[in-house]
């Protein structure tokens, strides 16, 4: 009997048959194993393919194993498939909305079809980046299948036994289902079947207003669905600053997103084909039907079935238990990625991969709490976040300082119809070091970087101010602001002086 088709992968196109072909080839035959592995590596999504093809690289003996897909949520249901829609979408919504350039507007209805398309071959071309092959090419012994430990230094797979010196457990995380009666018996997406649709559902709703839920409601309303959001929180995107997530959510709302926040669910049901969301706000009870509901909320730890207590490994339901250099109970066994109790971020998973290399093979001291970590949601605009927060800081008992300049001060920003937001650095009063940066700002996640890089090396604010920006542009943002840090230091004091400096010149 076969296994049932991953939802990855379905339609099962030309395209998804290239990616299953990518990774997971149903050929695939997994090689005989070494005697002893430097390193054996749970899990092909981001963590276990950087581990395995860095720790190969170096020399060492690497056994890779995955039960699904290789590539992980990112490739296959997560980064890649979401920025393709995110991308469709802009494009739809640029078609319509360029009346204010001169442009001619677009009146046809688009082709969802063959967005979804698209998003499903531009996939399929990048997977070859993860495959199977690929990494067998690089050194490493790829075995597709089930792994679960046996003791503590041995992983079986297939029948094979792996014994290693280290491990990895980068086995990932999934949607997790919110406990919401008669959810369960409702045809309801996630993240990992949202992408399989083929047709754009007249009503979409979604229950989650988190990075995930924002995008794709902003996503699918520009598509032509009519999207409703759903959240208990008084704000979509609850983390971050206030009068950031404003900025998003006026935008979602500007788009046709209908925003029920403050919204406690109380039951989903199925009725006449469609879905049903009961839920209460402070105003009453209400409901709201829909065609396709996507459950946008929390993740759960990929735990079942590594027999984890076979190899001392400690765990609960937030994920594998780690110390700061990603040690998990058992010291021979790292744990990196999504799997951790950590953020849940592709670029913080490399990152995890780089610590487990140092610390396995090299006696490293490198800890994961010396990380600098940007995120960025996809919205329009974009709203993206470095560092502390002003509230993190007064929570320490330390007074921030904060530097905020809006988009509107920016040209390149008002000529190109993208002055919504702002950037905002936080400083340790008195202290000319960035500790925390968000930006709210078309084109922010590329633009974050140059705070990140501020603040993982120390670079005092002067020397971005000191530093020429291209003009026009919208990263020209960050000399203004430091350039309003320049001015703040001219104090009463330093403004007698310099008066009685220039009266020397008359």
């Amino acid at each position: 009997m076969s296994e049932p088709l991953h939802p990855a992968l379905d339609p099962l196109d030309e395209h998804n048959r290239t990616l299953r072909d990518h990774v997971h080839p149903t050929d695939w035959t997994n090689p005989e194993p070494a005697d002893r592995y430097h390193m054996v590596v749970i899990g092909a999504g981001t963590a276990g393919l950087v581990t395995a093809v860095v720790a190969a690289g170096l020399g060492a003996r690497v056994a890779l194993v995955e039960r699904d897909l290789m590539g992980g949520d990112c490739l296959n249901v997560g980064c890649v498939p979401s920025k393709g829609v995110i991308g469709a979408a802009r494009a739809w919504h640029a078609a319509r909305s360029g009346a204010a350039f001169g442009a001619p507007v677009a009146t046809e209805e688009g082709d969802f079809a063959t967005a979804m398309e698209r998003m499903r071959r531009l996939r399929a071309g990048i997977s070859h980046l993860d495959s199977a092959a690929r990494f067998r090419d690089l050194g490493v012994d790829v075995f597709l299948g089930k792994g679960r430990f046996v003791d503590r230094s041995t992983v079986e797979v297939g029948g094979a036994r792996l014994r290693f010196c280290k491990a990895t457990i980068a086995t990932g995380a999934r949607a997790a289902a919110p406990p919401i009666p008669g959810l369960a018996d409702v045809d309801y997406l996630t993240n990992e079947t949202v992408f399989s649709l083929t047709k754009l559902p007249e009503s979409f709703g979604i229950i989650g207003a988190g990075p995930i839920g924002c995008e794709l409601a902003q996503s699918f309303a520009r598509f032509g669905s009519n999207t409703t959001l759903l959240d208990v929180a008084p704000q979509v995107l609850i983390r971050e600053d206030p009068d950031a997530a404003l900025i998003v959510q006026d935008a979602l709302v500007a788009e046709g997103v209908a925003l029920e926040l403050g919204a406690r669910i109380q039951a989903v049901e199925a009725r006449g084909g469609k879905k049903v969301v009961r839920y209460e706000t402070d105003d009453g009870a209400h409901e709201v039907e829909v065609d396709q509901l996507l459950v946008a909320v929390g993740r759960a730890p990929n735990v079942e079935g590594l027999e984890l207590e076979a190899a001392g490994v400690e765990y609960d339901k937030t994920g594998v238990h780690v110390d700061g250099k990603l040690r998990t109970s058992n010291r021979r066994i790292f744990a990196a990625g999504d799997i951790t109790p950590l953020l849940k971020f592709t670029h913080l998973a490399d990152a995890h991969a780089g610590i487990v290399i140092r610390n396995a093979f090299f006696f490293g001291r490198a800890r994961h709490q010396n990380l600098v970590v940007p995120w960025c949601t996809y919205t329009s605009p974009e709203i993206a976040h470095v560092g502390l927060y002003e509230k993190d800081l007064v929570a320490e008992g330390k007074k921030p300082q904060l530097i905020t300049v809006p988009m509107a001060e920016v040209d390149r920003a008002v000529l190109d119809g993208q002055d919504a937001g702002f950037l905002r650095l936080v400083l340790e009063a008195g202290s000319d070091r960035i500790v925390g940066a968000t930006l709210v700002a078309e084109h922010a996640g590329d633009m974050i970087g140059e705070a990140a890089v501020a603040i993982t090396h120390r670079i005092p604010i002067g020397k971005i101010g000191a530093t020429i920006h291209p003009y026009p542009t919208q990263g020209e943002v960050y000399r203004k602001a430091a350039n309003v840090w320049v001015k703040g230091r001219l104090t009463p004091t330093a403004k007698r002086f310099l008066d009685f400096w220039f009266r020397l010149f008359r």
